[in-house]
């Protein structure tokens, strides 16, 4: 298995957000030590403007350079254009990866599913599997699904994709929560599975499974699943009840796909994100 990742994405922070550089640091020092999955380490090259373009207006792309805040949970920080470009091209590197035939995950910051066309919000600047999953389709594709499975509804990457032939969008998130988005399917291709605060982690696994059940009628050529991890018991910013051994299964369930599966990064901001990430890799590795 193959993992993405570049240490400079660690140095933009902001005191007490919960979007913070120990989020890819303590998982990094987990996944080093541990000895039951097999790993090969890649670093990620800034992705091009052409590429960002698809997804993105060239005014959102300028504006990443403007030194003031996007909003209240979006900060600027110096460099973040060129932070946001490098997590994209790790997208881009992992898409590469799974279609040759290998495992890949993309242990970085900043995450994307919430940027849209025009707005960086939600801790995301770029929306880096938007990105990946319009150049699968500019690329060979027929058809490209996305799975997105953080706590939070990817609207940014449900925009993005809307009505896009040959894309279609599977988002299970809960509601009510940010950003409040997701309450309905979407157009010809975008289908939201919302679940309740609290909801009791065999009912979760079963939204999960009916996703994914939609999902492989779609028949995609390639997967790529937003993984966030804050639908967690213990996660500090939303209220679901899932466990580790519930990332693990998730995994598992991923891995039977059989296709191409590019897995991302998103959300997750508990002390326990480096647990349930190893557990997620090893359900996605069939341990």
């Amino acid at each position: 298995m193959r993992i993405i990742t570049d240490a400079r994405c660690t140095v933009y922070h902001a005191p007490g957000h919960p979007e913070r550089p120990a989020r890819i640091t303590a998982t990094l020092e987990k996944l080093r030590a541990q000895k039951d999955l097999a790993l090969e380490w890649t670093g990620p090259d800034l992705a091009a403007d052409e590429v960002i373009l698809r997804a993105h207006s060239p005014a959102h792309l300028a504006r990443l350079n403007q030194a003031r805040d996007f909003d209240a949970d979006t900060a600027w920080f110096p460099d973040i254009a060129e932070h946001a470009r490098r997590s994209v091209g790790a997208a881009l590197l992992a898409l590469q990866t799974a279609r040759a035939g290998q495992m890949v995950f993309s242990l970085m910051r900043p995450p994307g599913h919430h940027a849209t066309p025009n707005q960086a919000m939600g801790f995301c600047y770029l929306n880096n599997i938007a990105i990946a999953a319009l150049e699968a389709l500019a690329t060979g594709a027929r058809r490209v699904a996305v799975y997105d499975f953080d706590v939070h509804h990817g609207n940014g990457t449900e925009d993005i994709l809307l009505d896009r032939p040959g894309a279609a969008f599977f988002s299970i998130h809960q509601h009510p929560c940010y950003p409040g988005t997701g309450t309905r399917h979407r157009g010809s291709n975008c289908f939201n599975y919302c679940v309740a605060p609290h909801t009791p982690r065999a009912e979760y696994r079963r939204v999960l499974q009916t996703a994914l059940e939609a999902l492989q009628k779609f028949n995609p050529d390639v997967v790529l699943v937003s993984a966030g991890f804050d639908a967690y018991a213990h996660d500090p910013i939303a209220q679901e009840t899932l466990e580790i051994e519930d990332f693990h299964w998730l995994g598992e369930r991923l891995c039977q796909l059989n296709t191409p599966t590019v897995h991302l990064l998103e959300g997750g901001y508990s002390d326990d994100l480096p647990e349930l990430i190893f557990a997620y890799l090893k359900g996605v590795a069939g341990q």
